[in-house]
């Protein structure tokens, strides 16, 4: 504010100065200039001494492991501030044993390389090799060829290490996006493999069973968060099925998102907020757009301008309004949240610090049951395509079956004598 006002102040100068002497004008313009330095030098040190309690109070939570304290923290602005505290307070919303340093307390004993080859490692390498295109490039010096090399073996080991432990997990093309956000945040190799086997078991299970089927079921509730607060638009919207929000619900939004400090301050929310979360944050997104999406009527050009995040964001608003939207219509008033399997991980991961306290193992056992549900669903739906594509046959076969039984049946034979008149011999 006191740097708004230096304009006015210099033409409350020089209105003063006029019938004064040389001297005393130089005076009070000089005084003048000084003002609005010192309130600068003022703001900055109550904006300083602002991050500097924000930092202590992130800090001071992760030594209490207080994820309710971290939550409100993440959510608000800046959220966790640095990689340096980041690296602290992600592994405990994660629910991961570290020690003040952000180091993994307890390492598996026995190495992964000797394990078994995962069945999608192949598509690894392919996904690896074309990883880092935005990250770390951009907000820092470009990295050298050497620099990239690196850093995608050591994503390659990271992402093979995961599978390799939890053999039952699939691959998905777009998890490298959200492993490189962790390799790049967590410095330690071990915190980072915990880190991505308990998101991948606990909050992103549902994208690594073998079908996308259960991912495609969270994108319904879009339609219905934007229908509760924008008909008009949910409506202009209904024209094309919710796919377009696929990448980056599926990937946490680290596909499309290319500024590394962008991805990484909404990782702080992604992070800190039930799994649901990242679909709020779409929608938000999508309302924040309404004039451009409104002026498409083509439906293809429509699917490809909203299934495109813009760059300059506001990712601070983008926030507040998502935890503000999930506050005024939380999952369970919407429509198409009953369709959710209740092992699905935006249902086991409603509860952060619940989730924190699961296993990898209660992670393996919920992929199961959600494996199962899915594998009856795919036969029901076989069935049920399969009996409409021939219900004729089956129609004129349940009416022959119907007509050959009544005719045999005792009540049907009753009924024909009885109605049959008898004739005088």
């Amino acid at each position: 504010m006191a740097m708004a006002q230096g304009p006015e102040e210099f033409e409350h100068v020089d209105a003063k100065s006029e019938g004064e002497d040389e001297k005393e004008d130089i005076s009070d313009a000089a005084s003048s200039e000084a003002s609005p330095g010192a309130g600068a030098d003022q703001n900055a040190e109550d904006a300083s001494a602002s991050l500097a309690r924000k930092q202590a109070r992130i800090l001071d939570a992760c030594r209490r492991r207080d994820i309710d304290d971290l939550q409100v923290l993440a959510i608000s602005n800046g959220g966790f501030l640095s990689d340096t505290i980041r690296s602290q307070a992600w592994p405990i919303l994660l629910g991961c044993r570290v020690d003040e340093r952000g180091e993994q307390k307890e390492e598996a004993s026995d190495s992964w390389t000797g394990l078994p080859r995962h069945r999608d490692e192949d598509q690894v390498k392919l996904d690896v090799d074309r990883s880092f295109v935005y990250y770390p490039s951009g907000d820092t010096t470009e990295p050298t060829q050497a620099q990239l090399d690196s850093k995608r073996a050591e994503l390659s080991d990271l992402i093979t290490e995961v599978l390799r432990r939890q053999p039952y997990l699939c691959y998905f093309q777009g998890y490298h996006d959200i492993c490189q956000v962790l390799l790049l945040v967590l410095p330690r190799p071990a915190a980072r493999a915990a880190a991505a086997a308990r998101l991948s078991a606990l909050r992103i299970r549902d994208f690594m069973l073998p079908s996308l089927a259960p991912a495609v079921a969270h994108l319904r509730l879009i339609p219905d968060l934007l229908g509760a607060v924008d008909r008009g638009l949910a409506a202009h919207l209904s024209r094309i099925e919710p796919y377009f929000a696929l990448s980056d619900t599926l990937t946490m939004f680290a596909h499309n998102v290319q500024r590394y400090g962008d991805i990484a301050r909404l990782f702080d929310a992604l992070l800190a907020r039930e799994q649901v979360f990242s679909v709020y944050v779409f929608a938000v997104i999508v309302l924040r757009r309404r004039a451009e999406l409104v002026a498409l009527d083509e439906p293809d050009m429509l699917h490809f301008a909203v299934s495109k995040i813009p760059q300059d964001l506001d990712l601070e608003a983008v926030v507040a309004e998502a935890a503000a939207l999930f506050a005024a219509h939380p999952p369970e008033t919407l429509r198409s949240w009953r369709r959710i399997s209740r092992a699905s991980a935006l249902k086991t991961a409603r509860d952060v610090k619940a989730c924190a306290a699961q296993s990898l193992e209660d992670g393996r056992v919920l992929f199961k049951k959600q494996l199962r549900e899915m594998r009856w669903a795919e036969r029901r739906e076989k069935v049920l395509k399969a009996a409409w594509a021939n219900r004729r046959i089956i129609l004129a076969v349940a009416v022959a079956a119907g007509a050959v039984y009544f005719r045999k049946a005792p009540i049907w034979a009753s009924l024909v004598s009885w109605s049959t008149p008898t004739r005088n011999r």
